[in-house]
């Protein structure tokens, strides 16, 4: 996102069926455990983000080969612990920290030390919740005061762990997941709610796996020393985060209609639907179905003629924790004021967004009064932009981007993003 975009025109109405590429989450966890099986593995619908491509050039590097034509990408897997570990490997996950936190899993067991780097966005992040768990399966890592870049050297006797789990990361969680695939023993993990996409792939590769779901936690068991994962051919439902600010354009654009075909709505990643049907939005889940143990289902959306307020659950918090960015421009249209809280993780993604989240309202003139981890968006539901907005220094963060976009789209004025 290098170049520069300004507009100037509010979207038109409109009645459209459209198809999103492959969900990122699943898209790089295909991935890593494709680089783990025996054999071929073969997706459909990857998407072919910055992200992902990163994660397959540090795959490549690692000694992984990967073929990407036309909708297919095809991993020759080198089985687990099957990574070659060349001298001074240096890994560029670039911006995804998908990828840069759960590859230090899977090399839990390197031979020699292996270098992992970011962009800018990315070095500033928090490593140490990854380094720790993983420290105490028997990996040595070094990082730059918690943050990249970081160095790892493995270990030949990895040991199975009790994790507890806090921060409601499924990043975090799902690391320890796979470096258990190495140890020899039980590895347990009490985990805060968050996506339980690798659950639900190791469930469907036969991985021993045992889960337990509370209200509040997740207890997951898993028996180690795997000593081979089948090939995993896998057609990527749509990205629910990259709809989401589809479904929030149709919402705010008078007399449209929109459907998304085959998208993912796993329950761990539906929080925007729940909180935007409860502040007024017409949301239908049509013809769902259970694919290799994910939802998938088209979403149908129409514009809202009124919407409200919420006083927002923060149990909706990790199932929606990507896209409240595009959740707070409804809460900007709505009647009535609308508080959300317990948020301060959102300060610790790509930039810090609960900011973000602010400032753009703030340029668009909607009252907001923030803290270090709540938000209260004052509502006007006449709002109508007439202005030049300029959206800059937010750290190439996408969410940011495609957020302003959105606003300019639906409510008018002159949204530059440099």
């Amino acid at each position: 996102m290098d170049s520069k975009i300004l507009l100037k025109k509010k979207i038109r109405p409109f009645n459209k069926i459209i198809e999103i590429e492959g969900d990122k989450s699943l898209s790089i966890r295909w991935a890593l455990l494709a680089s783990q099986a025996i054999g071929k593995s073969t997706s459909i619908n990857l998407l072919k983000s910055q992200d992902v491509l990163s994660s397959i050039n540090c795959l490549k590097k690692l000694g992984v080969k990967i073929r990407i034509y036309k909708n297919k990408c095809e991993i020759i897997g080198l089985g687990v612990n099957g990574f070659n570990y060349k001298k001074n490997i240096v890994l560029n996950a670039g911006n995804s920290g998908t990828f840069a936190r759960l590859i230090l899993g899977l090399l839990i067991h390197a031979k020699k030390k292996v270098k992992l780097i970011g962009d800018r966005s990315l070095s500033k992040r928090d490593f140490l919740r990854i380094s720790r768990p993983l420290e105490k399966i028997g990996a040595v890592i070094k990082t730059n005061y918690g943050k990249l870049p970081l160095t790892i050297m493995g270990t030949n006797n990895p040991k199975p762990i009790k994790y507890n789990e806090l921060k409601g990361s499924a990043q975090c969680k799902s690391a320890v997941m796979l470096a258990s695939l190495n140890t020899e023993g039980q590895t347990i993990i009490k985990a805060k709610k968050s996506r339980n996409h690798t659950e639900l792939l190791f469930k469907h590769l036969g991985i021993q796996i045992k889960t337990k779901r509370s209200n509040n936690f997740d207890l997951i068991k898993i028996k180690g020393k795997i000593k081979k994962i089948n090939p995993l051919n896998y057609k990527i439902p749509s990205d629910i985060s990259s709809s989401a600010f589809f479904i929030v354009l149709t919402i705010l654009t008078n007399n449209s209609k929109l459907l998304i075909r085959n998208v993912n709505v796993n329950p761990s990643r539906t929080g925007l639907i729940k909180i935007l049907r409860k502040m007024g939005a017409e949301i239908l889940i049509k013809d769902l179905k259970i694919y290799k143990g994910e939802k998938v289902a088209n979403i149908f959306v129409k514009s809202a003629s009124s919407l409200k307020g919420i006083n927002c659950p923060s149990y909706l918090n990790s199932s929606a924790i990507d896209e409240f960015l595009i959740i707070f421009l409804v809460a900007a249209k709505a009647k009535g004021v609308s508080y959300f809280r317990n948020l301060s993780e959102l300060n610790h993604k790509e930039s810090p967004r609960l900011k973000w989240g602010s400032k753009i309202l703030n340029l668009m003139g909607i009252k907001n009064v923030t803290t270090a981890n709540t938000i209260k968006i004052y509502g006007n539901p006449d709002l109508s932009l007439n202005k030049k907005i300029i959206i800059k220094n937010f750290l190439k963060d996408h969410r940011v981007f495609m957020t302003s976009t959105i606003a300019a789209l639906s409510f008018g004025g002159n949204m530059d993003n440099s």
